[in-house]
């Protein structure tokens, strides 16, 4: 993976490779997914599917981890309510 500087959200997706991008979950919304891939500093990486040479958001792993435990435990349960 070679980039043109510091990682960061908000830098072309392109620039952290093609390899190692996953769609970790799939809806019914016609192949519209997120896909999602770990750097190797631990942090990770999404991105637009339909847009693999957009934007992507880069969180650390704290704000991952942080994240996931507070969806699981039905802290975002209001996006969708």
């Amino acid at each position: 993976m070679a980039t043109n500087g510091p990682i960061h959200s908000g830098m072309p997706a392109s620039e952290l490779g093609s390899e190692g991008w996953h769609k970790p979950w799939s809806g019914t919304n016609g192949g519209s997914c997120v896909e999602t891939k770990r750097l190797p500093d631990g942090s990770v990486a999404f991105r637009q599917s339909k847009d693999p040479d957009g934007p992507a958001l880069v969180y650390s792993r704290d704000e991952m981890v942080a994240f996931l435990e507070g969806a699981k435990s039905g802290q975002a349960d209001f996006l969708i309510a």
